[in-house]
């Protein structure tokens, strides 16, 4: 009886190639929570939208508002702060109504650096009302005039 007996013969495996390089495929972003165009990032505008809101209509309402350079500044940048964010709401709503994606990196770049912008701008300004803040504060305990208003006129 005659058994054959299996053989194993080599096989070269295929050179691996690179499709995307091949074909000039792109990257695709990856899907960041509160990313722009996505409701995530739509409720955190509009979330940064009502907080500049209050923080704006609890500053104009103070006495002492016209009178104090800080506070002004604080006013104006929150107001930017404000605009800036229902803007970027805008377009976010838009692009999830048309079910768009604002994953272009151009665009990300552009909003990334007006949040910087606009972050910066209001962090300096309350840090300047809470400084006059302490200021007037301590002063009061000392005397009942704002030595603030004196100051600018």
């Amino acid at each position: 009886m005659s058994v054959s007996r299996p053989s194993v013969h080599p096989v070269e495996a295929p050179p691996l190639i690179d499709v995307a390089a091949q074909n000039g495929l792109r990257v695709r972003m990856k899907d960041v929570q509160g990313m722009p165009g996505t409701a995530g990032g739509l409720a955190l505008r509009l979330c940064q939208l009502v907080f500049a809101g209050v923080s704006l209509a609890v500053m104009a309402s103070t006495n002492d508002f016209p009178s104090v350079t800080a506070f002004c500044y604080l006013v104006a940048a929150v107001s930017l702060q404000c605009v800036w964010s229902l803007s970027l709401a805008i377009v976010d709503l838009y692009a999830i109504s048309v079910r768009r994606s604002l994953r272009n990196c151009k665009v990300i770049c552009f909003f990334a650096i007006g949040d910087g912008i606009t972050s910066t701008l209001t962090f300096a300004a309350a840090c300047a009302s809470a400084g006059i803040t302490v200021l007037i504060a301590n002063d009061l305990n000392r005397c009942a005039v704002n030595h603030c208003k004196s100051l600018t006129n």
